[in-house]
């Protein structure tokens, strides 16, 4: 009875979906995401409905509690996950706003199965890895795919093939493969060919190795990307070919571009798309006309074109505590990139530690630009307000998120008179809490997943810098965070001139704040980075880098 009503649910699950699921070899962090996106980047242009889901095998539950230093930023989608940061990858590249289920852990497959064990849902059976995790794993894929009308769905298993923790994912890929049959499924490896100065020559066996790997999981991947410093020549990959049982066209190299937007342009040159649709037999599908086409990727074209110019150029430093990884800042910094390339400059970002006083060592004096991103904790944060001080004195133009809109008002009110102004998130004791924390979030005792999350609305107050930008009364942003500008404070002020320019819809919480009299002085409460895309950057980041651009021209002498 079990087996015929798994098999029941399993077929109204089923739909026209076709999946493309994306492994990795060799080492990690050689672009799986970005090749997964490019994939689908392509698709895309071919008029086909594309999502995407990350695979995390690591045992968190979301991404929301890992140290930036170890896995990067953590993106959140609209609906409130706080998710891996190859889902902004997806989401840049494919123009599209994925929902939080498409980021899946082996956190949230036990808990959900060992959940279904207390409930009773097995019927007293031993709970095992196969099938129940297998199929659970199966389950939350179909599910992220019935979310949506889509045509294809990429899934990038994170790690790489050997690794202990991708072990009942690697199957339950396999028996996906299995269940939704050849034509609707394949795999595509992702391999690193180094080059071995010393004997002047590529070296092809990491990628045999891993590709043996993975087939003996029972998977034979019907791609190989072959990842490299440089291009790799024909002789080469025809060797891949052989020992990999793949065939010529199948494998494809990426060697390293100067943006990573160019990746779709390159993996198209080699035919990627053409590959695809023949292998999965796309051009079959009902009510589409798919033909590949190169030309249909001009308009990419034109935006990595944008990211390339070399002049005029200008500087913009991000002022945190995470510059060590650049990945803490991946989707602000993207976002920078896409805005540079609307308004047709060059773009050059510079780290600035906010451990340091960077006003004694004069790093700050080279910019155009002032960014602080969001952040936690009290370590970096007087660094922060010196480069909001540095900004206002200077009529540098300055950008504060999050955090950063936090020290812009706590750097405001010093200056006014209330001197030992902080947040209650760094010292509880201050005089003057002009942030102070979310009166839901003080009973809250757990960590992860319990701040304020996801896509708010926004009021705007015309006649400012921000409705200027957006050309909106009500716009919608993507919020992570627990403390808030203190309303008990709100009175005085903006008595001293600071402009409360969005706020929610009931005027209780404020989003935006500003400075009328400074070229450009904006904070705002959420995070616009996340909807940036490098077809359609994001109208603050427009506004700003613009600003920026013109303290460039009008500097440029004194430079």
């Amino acid at each position: 009875m079990n087996f015929i009503s798994n098999f029941i649910s399993y077929v109204g699950m089923m739909n026209l979906t076709k999946y493309i699921i994306i492994t990795g070899g060799v080492v990690s962090s050689i672009g799986k995401g970005i090749t997964s996106a490019s994939i689908g980047r392509i698709l895309r242009s071919y008029g086909l409905k594309v999502g995407a889901i990350k695979i995390d095998p690591y045992l968190n539950w979301d991404s929301g509690t890992l140290n930036p230093y170890q896995h990067g930023e953590v993106f959140v989608t609209y609906d409130g996950m706080e998710t891996d940061l190859d889902l902004g990858h997806y989401e840049r590249f494919l123009d599209v706003e994925l929902p939080g289920i498409a980021n899946i852990t082996t956190g949230k497959v036990y808990d959900s199965v060992i959940n279904k064990e207390r409930n009773g849902d097995f019927l007293g059976a031993c709970v095992q890895i196969i099938p129940h995790i297998t199929d659970e794993i199966k389950e939350m894929i179909r599910k992220t795919s019935n979310s949506d009308d889509f045509d294809i769905v990429l899934v990038e298993l994170g790690g790489t093939v050997g690794d202990i923790e991708s072990q009942p994912f690697l199957e339950a890929l396999r028996q996906l493969r299995n269940e939704e049959g050849h034509d609707n499924v394949m795999f595509v490896h992702v391999t690193f060919v180094p080059y071995l100065k010393a004997a002047g020559e590529f070296k092809t066996k990491p990628t045999q190795h891993s590709t043996k790997e993975l087939r003996s999981t029972g998977i034979s991947p019907d791609m190989i990307v072959c990842r490299s410093q440089e291009p790799i020549d024909e002789p080469l990959k025809r060797k891949i070919a052989h020992f990999c049982d793949v065939p010529y066209d199948a494998v494809i190299n990426t060697p390293d571009a100067s943006t990573i937007y160019e990746v779709p342009l390159v993996m198209d040159k080699e035919n990627v798309g053409q590959y695809i649709v023949d292998r999965l037999k796309l051009d079959e599908l009902e009510g589409l006309d798919v033909n590949p086409d190169s030309s249909k990727l001009d308009s990419w074209r034109e935006v990595v074109k944008s990211l390339k110019k070399q002049d005029p150029e200008i500087s913009i430093g991000i002022v945190g505590k995470y510059i060590e990884l650049e990945d803490s800042y991946m989707s602000i910094r993207e976002a920078l990139q896409h805005a540079a390339a609307n308004i047709g400059v060059k773009l050059n970002v510079k780290f600035v530690n906010s451990d340091v006083n960077n006003l004694k060592d004069g790093t700050l004096s080279d910019l155009d630009g002032i960014l602080i991103p969001g952040g936690f904790g009290e370590r970096g944060v007087e660094g922060k307000l010196d480069a909001v001080e540095y900004a206002i004195a200077n009529n540098i133009p300055i950008f504060g998120i999050c955090l950063g809109m936090h020290s812009m008002v706590i750097q405001f009110a010093r200056r006014i008179g209330l001197e030992g102004a902080n947040s209650s998130e760094f010292d509880e004791n201050n005089p003057y809490p002009v942030i102070d924390m979310m009166e839901e979030q003080k009973k809250i005792k757990q960590m992860g997943g319990t701040m304020r999350l996801g896509s708010y609305d926004c009021k705007l107050q015309k006649d400012t810098k921000a409705y200027d930008a957006y050309k909106q009364d009500i716009i919608k942003e993507r919020h992570r965070h627990r403390f808030e500008f203190n309303n008990e404070f709100k009175e005085e002020l903006t008595n001293n001139g600071l402009i409360l320019s969005g706020s929610s819809p009931d005027d209780f919480l404020i989003e935006i704040v500003e400075l009328p009299d400074h070229p450009w002085f904006l904070g705002c409460q959420f995070h616009p980075e996340f909807k940036s895309r490098p077809n359609n950057a994001h109208p603050l980041f427009v506004s700003f880098v613009d600003a920026a651009y013109e303290y460039s021209k009008n500097h440029s002498e004194a430079k």
